[in-house]
Parts: structure tokens; sequence; C-alpha cells
């Protein structure tokens, strides 16, 4: 029996009897589900029991990624699976193998593909493109975008056209109208060509994990989706990565590959433990942007003194530009205050917490005293909140 087991196995044919290819996208999307799918087609002449093991990404730690399909012959099978990446870079697969058990079950064959696979994990385009679709639909307020009434006129002048019932008449053009001797009015368009800046620190404060991911990873995201936005609005879109030194900057552009530009140096972008140098950020904008611009800070303060250090720094910047700080609450913080006190360890430990959250406020108050406008949000409702912000200065024409 086991003779005739190993035969079935084996049988006449130096071809490979069984078929498998991974299908990979053509790149991952951090903190986003990605599909793999697998293809499977059994050439032998009877079914046969299988066993797939896909050798994932370390990265992913899942040691038990296996499926058992039984193979028809001639009958192609398609399985797919969803992984969720929290670390940008590269990710390689190991082989991608098919055990055979044949029919009697004493062995199994073993079968190898795909090995030495690797896939780039880029920031999250799925996001993006979510909340680019959701624009151009009209639709953001389903993703908790406030749609904001826009206030006053623009003032960049388009041309002069035949007054059409329902126009404003605060722009009549009086010399027009008496030169056709009908109602002209001027027509105004939206102030396009703004500048818009993402710096994003990469200090060591970044490096705090949420949700899997680092605070890092949620700027980066935000950042990519704020670029995109911006250059649906007809902006120009830059970007500034630092640490205790300027790792990259992109000039402020509206051209079509400027947004893969972006998404190609937030790929390779990586935190350390170096304390954020505010002071080469100050100096790399004062020197290199000229025009006035939108300043998005995506940073993390966890202290008041911390914060007043750099105060004065960004409080210069404003003077210049629009300067709008994003920095984020401490969920586990806030977690700790909700739970119920039990003992007077705990009520010690809430005490303190509430004086981290106490801080945060002040921080808040702190960079409104200097004209500084100031996003306090937590990861989750990151995305969001940013771009509430960048539609309401649309809005209200601050850029």
């Amino acid at each position: 029996m086991a003779l005739v087991d190993l035969v079935m196995l084996y049988p006449k044919g130096s071809r490979d009897f069984i078929r498998a290819d991974r299908v990979l996208p053509e790149r991952f999307s951090n903190g986003d589900r990605n599909e793999v799918v697998l293809h499977l087609e059994s050439l032998f002449p009877f079914a046969v029991q299988s066993e797939v093991i896909d050798e994932v990404p370390v990265q992913f730690q899942l040691r038990n990624l296996s499926f058992k399909p039984l193979l028809i012959p001639r009958q192609k099978i398609k399985q797919s699976y969803g992984l969720k990446p929290v670390e940008r870079g590269e990710y390689h697969f190991g082989a991608l193998n098919v055990f055979i058990t044949g029919r009697i079950g004493f062995f199994s064959r073993r079968y190898t593909f795909n090995k030495g696979a690797m896939i780039k994990v880029y920031p999250s385009f799925v996001q993006m493109r979510r909340y680019e679709i959701m624009a151009i639909s009209n639709r953001l307020s389903e993703m908790g975008v406030k749609k904001i009434r826009k206030m006053g006129h623009h003032t960049e002048f388009d041309q002069i056209r035949d007054y059409i019932k329902g126009d404003d008449v605060r722009t009549i053009n009086w010399k027009a109208t008496a030169r056709k001797g009908h109602l002209m009015v001027n027509q105004y368009q939206d102030e396009k060509s703004q500048q818009v800046f993402c710096l994003v620190d990469m200090g060591r404060t970044m490096k705090m994990p949420f949700d899997g991911m680092t605070l890092l990873d949620y700027a980066i995201n935000t950042s990519l989706v704020i670029s995109n936005i911006a250059l649906l609005k007809h902006d120009k879109t830059g970007l500034v990565t630092f640490s205790d030194k300027v790792n990259a900057m992109l000039p402020a552009r509206n051209e079509g590959r400027h947004l893969q530009s972006i998404m190609e140096v937030l790929y390779n972008q990586q935190t350390d433990f170096g304390e954020h140098n505010m002071e080469g950020l100050y100096s790399l904008v004062r020197h290199r942007i000229h025009q006035r611009s939108l300043l998005i800070l995506f940073s993390n303060f966890e202290s008041l003194e911390s914060a007043r250090r750099v105060i004065p720094l960004l409080g210069s910047l404003a003077n210049s530009h629009l300067l709008m700080v994003v920095f984020f609450e401490n969920e586990e913080i806030v977690r700790l205050i909700r739970n119920e006190s039990g003992d007077s360890e705990e009520i010690y430990r809430q005490a303190i917490a509430e004086k981290f959250i106490y801080d945060k406020k002040q921080i808040v108050k702190e960079l409104e005293r200097r004209g500084i406008y100031v996003v306090l949000t937590n990861p989750e409702n990151l995305t969001v909140d940013t771009m509430n912000r960048y539609l309401e200065f649309k809005s209200r024409g601050l850029i």
C-alpha cells in the first residue's frame, strides 16, 4: 500500500502535476487590508487533498497561515487572504508551498512556487483615493468632513459678461454697462495656486504607537491625503521631513506626477530617536519658502516645557506664513482617566494623567496666543480634522 501511494504521488513523466501562483498587487498600502490571491490547479488524474502554506513576510508574524482545499482534476481554484502592514518599507515573501497527500494518505509530496517575491509598502494610497473620490463627488461629509460656506468674494478677476438674473448686484461693472447699453458684471474665480507645505516631524516623539502603527505613519498617511486634496483644489503642494536635521524637501508644485514624487519620498522616510531640530526647520523655511504659504506641521508635544522651547520659533514662522500645528492626544492617558479608581495608587495615577491632559490644553493656548492655528486630535481622526481645517482656510480666503 505504501508503494502504491508513492506511485500515485509520483506518476510517470517529468512534468509537475500541480500548478500554483501567488498574485500580489503592485504595492501594498500601509494601514489597510491588501489582498493576496493564490491560484491552484491540479493535473493529477484523480482528486487530491492539498495543504497550501504561504510564507508571508516576517513583519506580519503569521506562522499558521494555511489552506486545505480539495483539488479536482483540471479545475482551477482561487484562494485569497488579506494582509494589513503597519510599517512602510520592503516586505519579502518566502516560498508558496503546496503539499499533496495521496489517496491512501501515507505520504505527502511538496511543490514550491514563487520563492523570494518582494513588495513595497507605501503610505496609505487607499485612504488617499477614498478621500479623492469623496471630494470629486462632493460626498466628503460622509467621511466626517464638514461642508463650510464660503465667506466673502475672491479677488482673482476672470472676465466681464452679461448680467444674468440672480447675479450679485455688487459685481456690476458700470463702465462696461455704459459702453454696451445693458448690464454687465465682473466674474471672479477662486484664487488658485496657493502653496501648501506638510512639515513632518521624524523625531522620537513620533515613535509612539497607536493601534499597531506609529504616530509618524499616521502623519505620513494624512500628509499624502492633504497633498492630493490640495492638488485637486488647484493649490501647489510641497513636503519637508526633519528630525535632528532636515531629511528631505520637495518644493511646492502642482504638476501631474508631483504626487508620485511625494509618495516616493514618504515611502523612504524612517524615524529615529533624536530630538526634533526646530531651529533647522525655521532656517529652511525662512531661506527656501519665500511666498506666503500654509504650513501644516505634524509633531507631538508631551510636556509644556518641551513646547515652550520651540513656541518662539513657531511664532516667528506664523508672522510670515499661515501656520497650523497638528499634534496628538495620548489615548492611553485618556483611557486611564476614564477607568474607575479602586485604590490610592490608581487615584495617584489618574491625577498624574489629568496633569498631562492639562498641559496639552495649555500648549494649545500658548500656540494660539502666538497666532498659530492648532489641531489637537487623536490619530484615528487625524485626517478628517486636518482636512476640515484646510477647507476652512480655503473658504475664509486665508490662503
